[in-house]
């Protein structure tokens, strides 16, 4: 009977270490609670409407309906038993295994205040990405409707938590969307009104990055008007805005783009965690457990030889991938009796886009910003997209953006209805509300 690999996650470690083993002589079995793949690294510009949901993602089952060794699994993993080799799902089923590949990736990270996702959208999701989205243009359709400058201008102040990729992406694009495509939608708005603040703890943005990247991409983030606070702290989110430090800013939209945790099936695993991911072994593998490994964002590996050494491995696209072939090869070399070999990490840099035709860029030696590496960044993301339509498409919309400045997925739907801001209308220095009413509050946006 041919040996089973169980792999959980269809993100891009998962994906990769699945198509990897279309050859092996073994049954793959990948469990994902989503249909689709999802190319994270765009996800910004579906929440800016540079792009529709569909453009970055594509169907596991069409991705694997030519690898006859592999079937899909619709479903939630709540749970792994790591001794007796199997995984537990939300409908109670369990399905065993002859080796595990994790692969879940993480989730926002409030650091101890869960109670400001109700204000403060994380961008894990495409429900996430939708979400921010129909919040922003909202936003301006109140902002038309409304006579009173000092709140049409907190409709319009839009506050990015967390100047790592994610954050810089997000503030440059919302800055976009608002003074270049949404305001010439519009009468009553005024760009003057615009205003789009990016919040860093750190005393720079894109941290990781070399310091002379960080201060180009600060400049070209300060061409597009955006504010920046850095060595700031968040200390406060609710319905009418931030509190950064001691200054309270009013506004429509706060976007958390400050940090991940773990999912609670990796919490649940019962093994050692450091930082909050699972510290593994040069081989990916789990301690004690040699027939599981750990892969992406939930794995904590700092190589003793190689690109890194020294350093913990960033979670980054490219090192899930890695990781995800090099498990491959360990299970195939398990199936042949061969001893396995330490994983070694190919760096391949690092890159952040913060509008038209400005981004920065560094691989190695190598460090650009500006035009080129905005230029490089679109052929690489484009490159790691799924599927040919998907590329076409995501290079035509761009290609069609850079010339027109228009965005063309500028939907509002009210799934779960309209976001609601009469909370707008208490300002800095108005009473707080007692903590039983707000708790309420918070209580009755989370049922909606």
């Amino acid at each position: 009977m041919e040996k089973h690999v169980v792999i959980v996650g269809g993100g891009f470690g998962g994906l990769t270490a699945a198509r990897a083993l279309r050859r092996a002589p073994v049954r793959i079995t990948l469990i994902d609670r989503e249909n689709h793949h999802l190319f994270q690294p765009l996800l910004y510009q579906v929440a800016t409407a540079g792009l529709s949901p569909a453009d970055i993602a594509v169907p596991i089952r069409s991705v694997l309906r030519k690898h006859r060794n592999a079937r899909v699994v619709m479903g939630e993993v709540v749970s792994a038993d790591l001794d007796r080799r199997e995984v537990a799902l939300e409908d109670g089923s369990r399905v065993g295994y002859d080796w595990l590949v994790l692969s879940v990736g993480t989730r926002t990270n409030y650091f101890g205040h869960d109670e400001w996702a109700v204000h403060a959208r994380g961008l894990k999701s495409i429900g996430d990405a939708i979400g921010i989205r129909e919040r922003i243009l909202l936003a301006f359709e109140a902002a038309e409707r409304e006579p009173d400058p000092e709140r049409r201008e907190a409709l319009l102040t839009f506050v990015v938590i967390g100047a790592g990729p994610t954050g810089v992406e997000m503030a440059g694009a919302i800055s976009e969307l608002s003074r270049q495509t949404l305001r010439r939608d519009f009468r009553v708005v005024d760009p003057r009104s615009i205003r789009v603040v990016l919040v860093e703890m750190a005393d720079r943005v894109l941290p990781p990055f070399d310091a002379k990247l960080s201060a180009a991409a600060r400049r070209q983030l300060e061409e597009l008007a955006v504010e920046i606070r850095t060595g700031s702290r968040v200390t406060e989110v609710d319905g009418r805005g931030a509190r950064i430090g001691d200054d309270f800013i009013p506004s429509s939209t706060v976007v958390w783009a400050s940090g991940v945790r773990p999912v609670p099936l990796v919490e649940r695993l019962g093994v050692e965690l450091e930082r909050g991911q699972v510290a593994v072994s040069d081989d990916c593998s789990i301690p004690g457990h040699p027939d599981a490994f750990a892969i992406g964002d939930i794995a904590y590996l700092v190589p003793k030889e190689g690109d890194g050494a020294g350093e913990p491995l960033p979670g980054l696209a490219p090192v899930a991938m890695q990781q995800a072939r090099h498990v491959a090869r360990i299970i195939e070399r398990d199936l042949e009796g061969r001893p396995r070999e330490p994983f070694r990490y190919r760096d391949k840099g690092m890159m952040a886009t913060i509008g038209r035709s400005r981004a920065v860029a560094q691989a190695r030696g190598l460090r650009l910003s500006g035009l080129l590496a905005w230029l490089a960044w679109t052929l690489v993301h484009v490159f790691y997209l799924i599927g040919f339509r998907n590329r076409f498409l995501v290079m035509f919309n761009w290609f069609w953006s850079w010339l027109t400045f228009k965005r063309g997925s500028r939907l509002i739907a009210h799934r779960q209805g309209p976001p609601r801001f009469d909370a707008l209308q208490r300002r800095s220095g108005a009473p707080e509300e007692p903590p039983a009413e707000r708790a309420g509050a918070a209580a009755e946006a989370t049922a909606e």
